[in-house]
């Protein structure tokens, strides 16, 4: 069931109890956990953390804490499935539901003892009626007994016939009624797309409890920049929910001007800004993010000689000389990087790229620390998803979990170094596999397969990698190919996941065109 009051009917209830935190593999999911712990924090509530991606290894954490537990808060997992069936707890557990998943499933919605749903309540969600979904079962089973031994055979055989044809009726509604049911179960749940992002609804929680930190609102703030840089949410809703944000980020980042009053100037601030949709270029040369940002390379075809040349025209019409361009951002010229932004977007009309600006926000850490919403997602995805050491899962986890703290900033800059290695060599497969033809159309849908063999093939053994690699693909190769059909089909991309164990991970991306969330 929906909670419509979640300080009420969630933190209020577990706040004196032992708490299992189940939270998914991907950075809104950290964040959302972020703003909980330190939350749990204040009020010394007792948890205990999993990381889980996957159904195997939610049902495998539940089996193994069951016996210790019996509330269990699920972030971004849980909600667009049966949990009931799928865990088959005792009556006298209890599941918190904060997932951004779409759409719910019915039976999490209408189960009011075990299942509670932390959702925005403003979101499109389009949940059938109970009455379509849902009927009592009822005794079709006539008492044969009920008729009187010494009734006439005349009247035995009219209540007989009435009998069959009441039974017949009742047989026809319900097939009637399990047709309409299975019409309206497949509308609801064909489409997969996302809500309000968990960090999101985590953020309101403490802000309803008068217990919101700016760190907290930062995070929320990551949480939703990841669900626009893994293309999860619609541009309108990612500016509808940066609105919301930014009126909380003037309230908790507003100075005064007299001496007083005014903050330290290392004390962290955030801020709304209109910035660039270049990739880490903050933290790296101009000329890589331009070169390793999928709007940019897909717009200018950079993985051909001609997309060179327009590249170096660009950067020629900008007045930028060559040499400033390719080194640091922080160490090109003060007078250069004044202008920049509007030098960038006047000339990226004339080559075509009208959506180069974007609404974010930046963090500052005194003078020298500031990031992009969209850095922090990007090294935390990396990571997260990082291959160079061998070791359990978790230990990504923790690290991800730590980068997203100010004190950690050695974690993060290790994740921008991590984030920036994995564009590359995202940058270069997509180059590969459109000069090499490797992306195949198989009828009602576009294939790619990564080989074994493949430079940096190992990268995209992980889902995230995965999915940013197939969107990018997808991106430029509907902009390079002549073939307008193919700008309306999906994609579907394998890549090797285990070489020893013989399995391969696929990812299935809908068709560039769709402007709908709803995939």
């Amino acid at each position: 069931m929906f909670l419509s009051d979640c300080r009420r009917d969630f933190y209020d209830v577990i706040v004196s109890q032992r708490v299992l935190l189940l939270v998914a593999s991907d950075v809104d999911a950290l964040c959302a956990c972020k703003i909980l712990q330190a939350l749990f924090q204040c009020d010394h509530v007792q948890y205990t953390l999993v990381p889980v991606s996957g159904w195997q290894e939610l049902e495998t954490a539940f089996l193994e804490h069951k016996d210790q537990f019996k509330y269990f808060v699920l972030i971004n997992c849980g909600a667009n499935v049966d949990l009931l069936e799928i865990l088959q707890p005792e009556e006298d557990m209890l599941f918190f539901v904060c997932d951004s998943h779409r759409p719910i499933n019915v039976v999490n919605v209408y189960n009011e003892t075990q299942i509670k749903l932390l959702v925005k309540q403003d979101d499109d969600l389009d949940v059938p009626a109970y009455d379509d979904i849902f009927r009592d079962e009822e005794d079709e089973e006539e008492d044969s007994g009920n008729e009187s031994d010494g009734s006439e055979p005349s009247e035995k055989r009219r209540r007989f016939e009435e009998d069959v044809i009441e039974r017949t009726m009742r047989r026809r509604q319900k097939r009637e009624w399990e047709a309409r049911r299975r019409e309206i179960l497949f509308d609801y749940e064909q489409y997969e797309y996302h809500g309000t992002s968990s960090a999101m609804v985590m953020f309101d929680l403490a802000w309803i409890m008068s217990k919101d930190l700016n760190d907290m609102l930062w995070w929320a703030i990551v949480g939703l920049t990841d669900q626009w840089v893994q293309d999860k949410i619609t541009q309108m809703k990612y500016v509808t929910d940066i609105g919301i944000l930014q009126r909380h980020v003037s309230r908790h980042n507003h100075r005064n001007e007299d001496e007083e009053n005014s903050l330290s100037i290392d004390c962290m601030r955030i801020a709304f800004e209109y910035d660039l949709r270049l990739a880490l270029y903050q933290h790296w040369s101009l000329y890589e993010s331009l070169c390793n940002t999928s709007y940019t390379s897909a717009c200018l075809k950079l993985w051909s000689v001609q997309g060179q040349k327009r590249l170096q025209e660009f950067l020629a019409d900008m007045g930028l000389p060559l040499k400033q361009v390719k080194q640091k951002f922080n160490s090109m010229d003060i007078s250069l990087k004044e202008n920049l932004r509007e030098m960038i977007e006047e000339s990226a009309n004339k080559f075509g790229m009208k959506d180069l600006r974007v609404q974010t926000f930046s963090i500052h850490f005194g003078f020298k620390n500031k990031f992009l919403a969209s850095d922090i997602v990007y090294a935390t995805t990396s990571l997260m998803e990082n291959i160079e050491k061998e070791g359990p899962e978790t230990d990504n986890f923790i690290k991800a979990l730590d980068s997203l703290s100010r004190s950690n900033l050695d974690k993060l800059h290790q994740g921008l170094d991590l984030a920036k290695k994995q564009l590359r060599a995202i940058q270069q497969t997509v180059a590969s596999c459109i000069c090499t033809n490797l992306v195949i159309s198989q009828g009602p849908f576009l294939y790619c397969s990564l080989m074994e063999g493949t430079p940096d093939v190992k990268l995209f053994s992980k889902p995230v990698s995965l999915c940013l690699l197939s969107k990018y693909l997808l991106k430029s190769f509907v902009c390079s190919t002549k073939n307008k059909r193919c700008k309306l089909l999906p994609l579907v991309m394998a890549a090797p996941m285990d070489v020893e164990q013989g399995t391969v991970i696929m990812v299935g991306i809908p068709p560039e065109t769709e402007s709908s969330d709803k995939k």
